[in-house]
């Protein structure tokens, strides 16, 4: 990071300076929201920003999948989110580059989704964050910024005109485009592809049957197979399922689209004509979302006290992924500048979000850029590709592969040569519980580091005891557990394990070891 030593010491140890704030947060889209709420639940003066006036109607994504749903439910605010759902949970059945992977094999699935689309999900979030005191104004956007050692300042100009906010840090949750990123001068390096992707859910006209196998048959035209069809002018997809069924398209064209303009059915219509060349009746449109792909990172998700999470930090180029990231983003940036601006962070903890955040983010970025390969591949080769991959994920162990790389549990590994859950994620799989186990229910609620003792090891409760308000303990005992002690980070990151009969000496004394580098010293100075 190039940032001068100063600094970065000023900046994590959170120096005592006036200002409005101490954290703005720009962006209301979930990233934004989501670690807004984080801030608020900490303590944390927070104000966010956003420059349209109103929240967006557009369902941009369709619902929550993986690794923040098993932070949800460790949270225990799961049931919040899974209230406004539109449907029942779907079958662990996803997309994946042009085929569709079918996880209901599995006894445990890696990937699972809740169907609640962005607008009802950022109506959640909002009302979350609102209760946790953060302020909210739209129709703000950023237009100046400015750091130093001390402070950042933002220029907003609003519906009254323009005006400055000094706080401690500001945080870019602000999109692909983000002004946050362009304002600090962070490079933002990658593909922009060509294509538009369109995708919509609607009712069955008359004229279309749907098949027991997710098949339509339209009349006048004949029988149109589930899943992806790649063709020279594009690719499209369908499937259907009770009353409903859904379209997508990807062509390539060379214009912009406006966000704020909604997708037509006369347009996806046209869409389906050009790629696939037939007519398709479509009914009355459930969701509709028009989006391109971007396969981007940030040269750095921190700048002195200006940092990225969401879309500004990264930008991939397959659905399902983006919101996932973003909000485990959040999740794993909230607990860190909290300490920063209470003043307890040990040197180097924001640093540890952006590490980590982006040795995520390239792994997420693996599997999507192999789907860009797979779904645009047409012509023999491509279909002998998607054969040959869609063999390859029958079997047990290319499953579980693909689906914990598509949930955002495999952030590349272990981190340490130590216990092998160290440098993961907790996950119900690597507690060897099962599916949402009430046990585990609320055991971050406090959104604060925790300490979880599934082997009865209470001389190491007693280690924790000394960072009590920064640390939470909880005893939940296991018989076949993978460890008996876990520290875990409030975005469900492993950052510490004793293993089972570790003697008490050694567990204790790495454990003091591992608490210092994530919460600092201990209050009482020992």
């Amino acid at each position: 990071m190039d940032v001068d030593m100063n600094v970065k010491t000023s900046v994590d140890v959170g120096v005592d300076v006036g200002v409005d704030v101490d954290v703005v947060v720009v962006g209301a889209g979930p990233t934004g929201l989501m670690l807004a709420g984080e801030l608020g639940g900490a303590g944390v003066r927070v104000l966010l920003v956003e420059r349209r006036p109103h929240p967006s109607e557009a369902a941009k994504a369709g619902g929550l999948a993986g690794q923040i749903l098993h932070l949800l439910h460790y949270r225990g605010e799961l049931d919040r989110f899974r209230g406004p759902q539109t449907g029942p949970e779907p079958a662990p059945r996803f997309p994946f580059g042009g085929l569709h992977l079918d996880f209901t094999v599995l006894d445990d699935s890696p990937m699972r989704a809740v169907l609640l689309p962005q607008p009802k999900l950022e109506r959640v979030l909002a009302e979350r964050a609102g209760e946790r005191g953060v302020e909210v104004r739209r129709g703000h956007g950023v237009v100046g910024l400015s750091q130093d050692e001390d402070t950042a300042v933002v220029e907003v100009r609003g519906p009254d005109g323009r005006y400055e906010v000094s706080a401690r840090f500001v945080v870019g949750c602000d999109g692909g485009r983000s002004r946050v990123r362009e304002l600090a001068g962070i490079a933002f390096e990658g593909t922009a592809f060509p294509e538009i992707e369109r995708l919509a859910s609607c009712t069955v006209p008359d004229s279309v049957t749907v098949l027991d196998d997710g098949s339509l048959e339209v009349d006048g035209v004949g029988r149109v197979p589930f899943g992806y069809t790649a063709t020279e002018r594009g690719v499209f997809a369908c499937s259907g399922s009770g009353g409903t069924m859904g379209v997508y398209t990807a062509e390539v064209e060379q214009r912009e689209y406006d966000d704020d303009v909604p997708m037509t059915v006369a347009e996806l219509r046209a869409s389906v004509n050009r790629v696939l060349g037939i007519d398709l009746p479509l009914g009355e449109p459930l969701r509709m979302t028009r989006f391109g792909y971007s396969a981007k990172q940030a040269g750095t998700y921190r700048d002195g006290r200006v940092l990225l999470a969401g879309d500004a930090a990264h930008l991939f180029p397959a659905g399902g992924v983006a919101i996932n990231a973003g909000m485990m983003d959040a999740a794993g940036l909230g607990w860190r500048l909290a300490g920063a601006v209470q003043g307890w962070a040990p040197p180097g903890l924001l640093d540890g979000y952006a590490e980590a955040r982006r040795a995520a983010a390239e792994r997420t970025l693996l599997h999507t850029r192999a789907q860009v390969a797979l779904r645009r591949a047409h012509g023999p080769t491509g279909d002998a590709l998607r054969a040959l991959v869609a063999e390859l994920a029958v079997d047990e162990q290319p499953l579980l592969r693909l689906g914990a790389l598509m949930a955002g549990t495999d952030v590349g590994g272990s981190a340490s040569p130590g216990h092998p859950l160290v440098g993961t994620v907790l996950t119900d799989h690597a507690l060897r519980v099962g599916h949402r186990d009430p046990r585990f229910s609320g055991v971050l609620h406090g959104g604060r580091p925790l300490l979880l003792d599934m082997g009865d090891r209470p001389e190491l409760g007693e280690v924790a005891e000394a960072w009590s308000g920064r640390v939470d303990v909880v005893t939940v005992p296991l018989d076949e557990r993978p460890a008996d002690a876990l520290l875990v980070g409030p975005d469900t990151m492993i950052g510490w394990a004793a293993a089972a009969g570790e003697p008490a000496e050694s567990a204790a004394a790495s454990l003091r070891e591992a608490l210092q580098a994530w919460v600092g010293v201990p209050p009482d100075g020992r």
